[in-house]
This record gives structure tokens, sequence and C-alpha cells, in this order.
């Protein structure tokens, strides 16, 4: 199916850019919250994330020195903002994609990184908030409330990512529905019955005019004698 109007819940391709209307559908305001989820957690970790001992000058991870746990946040934080900002590209420019077979595969590809993230997201909320509540109170001088911040919006990021993936399954969904609705089943041509040449009948069929008259005098004739 190619151009088709709306496809996959976007407008005619070529159609007039409206910035008011997009930035009011919902998968574009839960995108946006994403990025800035994504943003509050990896510059918290990056900005107080690491701190020292009274006995060393070594910087280690507030979540209980574990560097696991400050490179975790950071790398999912870091990605889910780059992602956000390719998918929110994607969004400007989707409805200005004629191909209905492109925009499925943008969908999904929204659909799977989605999915993806939030499980990632929760794996981090949970990881952070069980070496938070491991470390030593007294090994935490400066960069609490970062911590706190990273865990908070962690958590808040499951929520954000999980409703991207309720957003694009939806946004795939009208998209198949419209290829069943607008799809029609070419109808096989009904062959018709063998005909016989044209203008030809048993009925005409005619004698060959040289035939073999059989004796039927039982005797033996002569030929004629010139």
């Amino acid at each position: 199916m190619e151009g088709g109007g709306g496809a996959y819940g976007a407008a005619k391709a070529g159609g007039a850019f409206d910035v008011g209307r997009f930035v009011q559908q919902p998968h574009v305001v839960a995108r946006i919250a994403s990025a800035i989820f994504s943003l509050i957690v990896f510059c918290c970790l990056i900005g107080e994330g690491y701190t020292n001992v009274p006995t060393s000058s070594e910087l280690f991870c507030i979540f209980n020195h574990n560097e696991d746990a400050c490179r975790y946040g950071i790398g999912i934080g870091v990605l889910a903002f780059l992602a956000c900002i390719f998918f929110f590209l994607v969004d400007i420019y989707f409805h200005q994609i004629s191909n209905a077979t492109d925009r499925k595969y943008l969908v999904l590809a929204d659909l799977s990184f989605s999915g993806l993230w939030t499980f990632l997201w929760f794996i981090g909320f949970c990881f952070l908030t069980n070496q938070w509540a491991w470390t030593p109170a007294k090994d935490v001088r400066v960069g609490a409330d970062s911590a706190r911040a990273a865990i908070t919006f962690s958590f808040f990021s499951i929520f954000s990512w999980g409703f991207l993936i309720a957003f694009a399954y939806k946004r795939y969904k009208m998209g198949v529905e419209d290829f069943a609705h607008n799809y029609v089943d070419p109808t096989p041509e009904v062959s018709a019955p063998y005909s016989s040449y044209p203008n030809v009948s048993h009925d005409s069929y005619q004698q060959p005019p040289f035939t073999h008259t059989a004796d039927t005098s039982g005797g033996y004739q002569p030929p004629p004698v010139y």
C-alpha cells in the first residue's frame, strides 16, 4: 500500500506540518518527557555521582562505591536521550514519508526500542535503589540529592517509556487495520468453456469429391476399349 492517507497514525503524505498540533500529540509529549528524564539521570550521575572518602583522593561511585551502578545509569540515560532525539526527528518527518512500508518499519522500531528501554529503566531503578540502600551514610558527603534524583527519574522513565510502547502499538495497529480495510482481494478470472473453431459445425461436413464406388454386381468388369 503506497502513500495512503493517514497510514500508521500520520497525516497524508505531503500535507502541511502543524507545529501546534504536532507538540500536542500524546506520543510526542511522552517522548519529550522521556528525553528530559534521561537528561536528568545521566547529568546527576556525571555531575555528582562520584565522590571520595576522607582517607583517599580517589573518586568512587556514590552508589555503594559500585562503579557498575554509575556506568549503567549513565549509559542507558545517554542512549535513551539520543534515541529520543532520533525518534523525535522521525516524528517530525513522518508525515512526509509516502511509503507505507517505511512507516511500518519506523513504527516497529519505535515499538521495539521503547519496550527494551522500559525494561532497562526498570532494571536500572531496581539496581540504583538497591545500591543506594547499602551505601554507608558516612561515605555520602555530597551528591545525596543527585543520587535520589537519579533514582526518582529512573522510576518516572519506566512509565514514560511504557506510554511510548502503548502509543507505538496503537499506531502500528491503526496501520494494520487501514491496510486490511483498503486491501481488495483480486477476483480470479473465470475461464470460458472451450469453444470450437468459429463457423464450423459437424453438420456442415461434406464427403470428399473423389470416392471409390464399390462394385455390387459381383462380376469382373473389363476395362472399356476405345
